[in-house]
């Protein structure tokens, strides 16, 4: 753990008070004391954004109701760039931010299309900028014990993941009537924004877990939930080069699963089970019929002992938000050393290179679904 010499200094684009998204980022980032929000413009509704400021304390002379100009005027003042946006927005303000020269903190998922992903990379090496996409649930220490445990061998070769990401929201009703998403979740562009949404998770903790991407998959996509112009149910098998299987299944028409994300890893010698409703632990089953529960105080854990995944002791459960706080730690400590020695090359999960390999994956779903076959990825 680094001792900091001072709290580092955030300005969010998008993320107001009544984000979805936004107040997570906003308690997570000072979750530590590394980091604080000095600065925004937090939504294009000008009351909205002077409420979310006054909420956070923001000075009104870092309050900008346009992003183009606190990308003029903040670049002096802050170390990093949080980009709150909608999706569909990343690509243009992510380009314009790195052009200014800021270090970016991005919302997954990073862009609409790999073909702006391709291009956001290029221009994060042309700039040599500090670059980290926020995939919050490999955040979970227990997620990170597993990756611990199969880097360790102790699952022996891994054979097969099964990743599932089950939700209702698209389905259920709320009071009798039927949901009403934000305009911009109902507007499937070349990937589907359920992809954006919940599939950039899984592919990033298959990655995260094996250090694996795909080579070729086949998936189906289709809807069964309110709104029939958007797919909200996907399923995929996914091949890789290692000889491993993955099947993956996330979707938002699927009653009864507020978010039902479970991640079933199986090898030669044990398999493992985690399933995000219930963090604090993960099942661990051995070669020779052994089923052990796994928590942050079982011993010969790793990583999930470490003083920084306990802000309180184990049998008192974290939750999403810490999670999120254990991502900002990484950030805090990979941004500082950036600040030092100026290396944008960071070895990690969370980089631009990894979410746009992601936002490959997704078009390769959407083109095996759309003509029933196996698709290879470059």
């Amino acid at each position: 753990m680094q001792k900091y010499k001072k709290t580092l200094k955030l300005a969010f684009i998008g993320g107001s008070i009544n984000s979805a998204i936004g107040y997570t980022h906003y308690i997570a980032s000072q979750m530590d004391h590394l980091f604080v929000v000095s600065a925004g413009c937090f939504s294009k509704n000008n009351e909205i954004n002077k409420k979310t400021a006054l909420t956070w304390g923001i000075d009104e002379k870092h309050l900008y109701s346009n992003w183009k100009e606190l990308l003029e005027k903040e670049i002096n003042e802050i170390d990093a760039l949080v980009i709150l946006t909608p999706t569909p927005n990343h690509y243009e303000m992510i380009m314009k931010a790195l052009d200014f020269g800021y270090s970016i903190i991005s919302e997954k998922a990073l862009a609409s299309t790999h073909e702006e992903g391709l291009e956001i990379s290029k221009k994060v090496e042309e700039k040599k900028a500090f670059f980290a996409v926020t995939h919050n649930y490999t955040g979970y220490p227990m997620l990170r014990e597993l990756q611990n445990m199969i880097q360790d061998n102790k699952l022996g070769k891994i054979t097969n993941i099964n990743i599932e990401m089950p939700q209702e929201s698209f389905a259920r009703l709320i009071n009798g009537e039927k949901p009403k998403p934000q305009n911009w979740r109902l507007d499937d562009g070349k990937i589907p924004g359920i992809s954006l949404d919940l599939g950039a998770h899984l592919q990033h903790i298959v990655y995260f877990l094996t250090n694996e991407n795909p080579f070729e998959l086949v998936a189906d996509e289709t809807s069964f939930g309110w709104f029939p112009q958007v797919v909200d149910n996907i399923s995929c098998i996914a091949r890789f080069k290692s000889g491993m299987r993955c099947q993956m299944w996330y979707g938002k028409s699927a009653i009864g699963h507020r978010n039902g994300l479970r991640v079933r890893v199986y090898g030669t010698k044990a398999s493992a089970e985690w399933f995000q409703m219930n963090p604090e632990e993960f099942l661990f089953h051995t070669i020779d019929g052994d089923r052990i529960i796994i928590d942050r105080v079982s011993s010969n854990v790793k990583v999930s002992n470490q003083y920084r995944y306990n802000r309180f002791k184990a049998g008192h459960p974290a939750g999403f938000v810490e999670a999120f706080g254990n991502l900002y730690f990484d950030i805090a400590e990979k941004l500082t050393q950036y600040k030092l020695d100026g290396n944008h090359k960071i070895d990690w999960s969370y980089d631009v290179e990894q979410a746009t390999i992601g936002l490959e994956v997704f078009e390769a779903i959407k083109t095996s679904s759309k003509e029933n076959r196996w698709v290879k990825l470059i």
